[in-house]
C-alpha cells in the first residue's frame, strides 16, 4: 500500500439506541471518540419486523394505485 494516502484507522466506541456499547475500528472521528446511533438494528422496522407506514404526500400513493392497480397476476 502507498504510504500517507489512507485515513487514520483507530478504535472508537459505538453507542446503540438502547444504551449498549461496543468498541470497533473506524475512520470516524479521532481515537477514543464515541459514535451515538439514532437508528440501529434493535430499533429499525426493517430488522424488528415492525409495521412500516406509507406517507402519502399529495395523493401520490393513491394516484399510483389508480394508475397501476389493474396490473397483477392473472388467475387461471
Amino acid at each position: 500500500m502507498k504510504q500517507g494516502i489512507h485515513p487514520d484507522y483507530h478504535e472508537i466506541t459505538v453507542v446503540m439506541t438502547d444504551g449498549s456499547t461496543y468498541k470497533t475500528r473506524s475512520t470516524y472521528g479521532k481515537p477514543g471518540d464515541t459514535l451515538r446511533l439514532e437508528i440501529d438494528s434493535k430499533s429499525h422496522p426493517a430488522w424488528t419486523g415492525g409495521q412500516q407506514r406509507i406517507t402519502d404526500t399529495g395523493g401520490q400513493v393513491a394516484r399510483f394505485n389508480k394508475r397501476f392497480g389493474g396490473l397483477g397476476l392473472k388467475k387461471k
